[in-house]
């Protein structure tokens, strides 16, 4: 999935393209169905549709897929998915948090603590990892769309915590239960927004070397071919591994 304090990136460089797509759009078209099926289906009048959309086509995902998915909400009765977190270590104590959008929570959780214990990790209990995290709305601009004067003032006005000038991009960040209203509130004002979504962000990261990094790449890649595995965190320093 795509994200930014995860180990985005680092996946597609793992030679398994094909592979990596489907199961991508697998996980995107479930996200979709799922918000089509909690709201309205016209995306404009559903912030979490849409926001699903948009990540789907930023990871090139067929326009008859989308549509698929959104159509799929109105058959789809016979499963109601949840949005569970599970929180968990992984090989030097790593923290992770893992986040599942399943109709089975019985299934995810023995296949998550599977394949922990199998990489050298171990599933916590809730609470165990998610205070060395802090769960923000994420939003980045791309800087051609507008100056950075204007991106703070419309930010900061619009309720957001922070607006930051990164090298390549602004980043807005929203309180989580704000990120909707402040991502609408955008994108009245800028025709594209480049990447969005709600992250949980280390307060401290742990450097990994790159002896042990093989480990780290493992169990994240276990864990991210796992269906019902939407988005995993750590607070592993993975900028080393890329």
């Amino acid at each position: 999935m795509a994200g930014h304090s995860h180990w985005a990136g680092i996946k597609h460089k793992k030679g398994r393209a094909d592979k990596e797509r489907s199961k991508i759009f697998s996980k995107l078209s479930r996200e979709i169905t799922v918000a089509a099926k909690l709201g309205d289906k016209d995306p404009d009048m559903n912030p979490r549709l849409r926001t699903a959309i948009q990540a789907a086509k930023q990871a090139n995902m067929p326009k008859d897929n989308i549509s698929r998915a959104i159509s799929k909400s109105e058959i789809s009765n016979d499963k109601n998915y949840e949005n569970l977190r599970y929180e968990g270590f992984g090989p030097l104590n790593i923290a992770l948090i893992i986040e599942t959008l399943t109709d089975n929570k019985n299934r995810s959780a023995s296949t998550i603590r599977t394949v922990l214990q199998k990489n050298g990790g171990r599933l916590g209990e809730t609470g165990s990892t998610a205070h060395l995290f802090s769960n923000n709305g994420i939003i980045h601009i791309e800087k051609d769309k507008i100056k950075e004067e204007e991106i703070f003032e419309l930010a900061l006005n619009a309720g957001a915590k922070d607006c930051i000038n990164l090298s390549d991009a602004f980043e807005i960040i929203t309180e989580k239960e704000d990120f909707y209203k402040i991502k609408t509130v955008l994108e009245k004002k800028i025709d594209a927004i480049r990447y969005s979504s709600i992250e949980w962000r280390p307060f401290n990261y742990i450097d990994i070397s790159k002896d042990k990094s093989d480990q780290i790449i493992e169990i994240l890649t276990a864990l991210e071919e796992l269906d019902d595995v939407q988005n995993i965190f750590t607070n592993a320093n993975l900028k080393n591994l890329q």
